[in-house]
C-alpha cells in the first residue's frame, strides 16, 4: 500500500500498542434510542433485529394495518418473520394436554416505509448536532437514519439501499458504520453478514477517526469488541489488527480524505 499518512500511523500506533500491552481504559456505557410504543416493540428479539436490518422500526401485518388506516403501497414488498406453531397433545400418563412447538413459520409485515394512509404520530430521534465527519456520509451519497433500538444491533450499513442506519447517538458507532462504507470503497463488494475481518477493520478504523476528530473515545468497547471477533477467528487481538492494518489505512484515508476536498477554500 502506499506508505500511510504520518498522523494516521501515529494515533494508530498508540491503539494497537494500548491493544498489545493490555492498557485499555473500561468501556463506555452506549446510550440507545427507545423503542417506539407499537405492536412490533413486544415481538421476539430475532423479529425485532429482521425489522432492525430491513431498515425499520415499524412493521404490521396487513390487517393491522388496515385497523390503523393504512395500506401497503402498489409493487410494495413484504418483509418475513417467524412465529412460533404449536400442537396440542394429550398426556395419557398424565392425564393432562400439553401445548408443544412443532416448528415455525414465516408471517409476511410490511414496513411502515411502504404504506400509506392515515398519518401516525412517529417520534423521530436525529442528534441535535450531526456527528463529525456526517457529510463524509452525504458526498457518499449514503443516508442515515436513526430509530429506536431493537436489542443487540446499535447499527449497521446497507450498501444496497446505501443507508446506515443508527440506533443510538453515539458517534463511534457512527464512525464504525462509516468506516463498512469505506471498507466497501476501498476493497469493492464486502461479505455479507458479520466477517471478522470485515468487523476489526471497521472497529478500528472508526478508533483512529475518533482520535482524528478529536472526540471522546470508548477504547475499551473497541478492544472488547475486536477481541471478540478476533477469537472468534482463532486469533490473538494484537495480530488480527496487524494483519488489517493495511486496509484500516485505507479506509482512514479515504475518509479524510473525502473530507479535505469538501473544505472550501475562501
Amino acid at each position: 500500500m502506499t506508505k500511510m499518512n504520518p498522523k494516521v500511523q501515529k494515533v494508530l500506533d498508540r491503539i494497537l500498542e494500548s491493544f498489545a500491552s493490555g492498557d485499555v481504559p473500561e468501556a463506555l456505557t452506549i446510550v440507545t434510542l427507545p423503542k417506539l410504543d407499537v405492536p412490533c416493540s413486544e415481538w421476539s428479539l430475532a423479529n425485532r433485529l429482521i425489522l432492525f436490518f430491513s431498515g425499520t422500526s415499524d412493521a404490521r401485518g396487513f390487517r393491522q394495518w388496515q385497523t390503523a388506516g393504512r395500506y401497503p403501497k402498489k409493487g410494495s414488498k413484504a418483509c418475513y418473520i417467524l412465529t412460533p406453531r404449536h400442537r396440542k397433545m394429550k398426556d395419557k400418563e398424565h392425564d393432562e394436554e400439553k401445548v408443544l412447538l412443532t416448528g415455525f413459520a414465516a408471517v409476511p409485515v410490511f414496513r411502515f416505509e411502504d404504506t400509506d394512509g392515515e398519518p401516525i404520530d412517529r417520534p423521530e430521534y436525529p442528534p441535535r448536532e450531526m456527528p463529525p465527519l456526517y457529510e463524509v456520509a452525504q458526498r457518499w451519497d449514503i443516508a442515515v437514519n436513526w430509530q429506536g433500538f431493537q436489542g443487540n444491533a446499535y447499527g449497521y450499513f446497507s450498501p444496497g439501499r446505501k443507508e446506515i442506519v443508527l440506533a443510538t447517538h453515539d458517534e463511534q458507532v457512527f464512525f464504525h458504520e462509516l468506516a463498512h462504507a469505506a471498507h466497501e470503497k476501498v476493497q469493492g463488494k464486502l461479505k455479507i453478514g458479520q466477517d471478522w475481518k470485515q468487523e476489526i477493520v471497521a472497529e478500528l478504523t472508526a478508533a483512529v477517526l475518533a482520535h482524528l476528530c478529536g472526540r471522546k473515545t470508548n477504547d475499551g468497547g473497541s478492544y472488547r469488541y475486536i477481541r471478540r471477533y478476533a477469537e472468534d477467528a482463532g486469533k490473538d487481538v494484537h495480530r488480527a489488527c496487524l494483519s488489517v492494518i493495511g486496509d484500516v489505512g485505507k479506509c482512514v484515508e479515504i475518509v479524510m480524505q473525502t473530507e479535505e476536498e469538501m473544505v472550501v477554500v475562501v
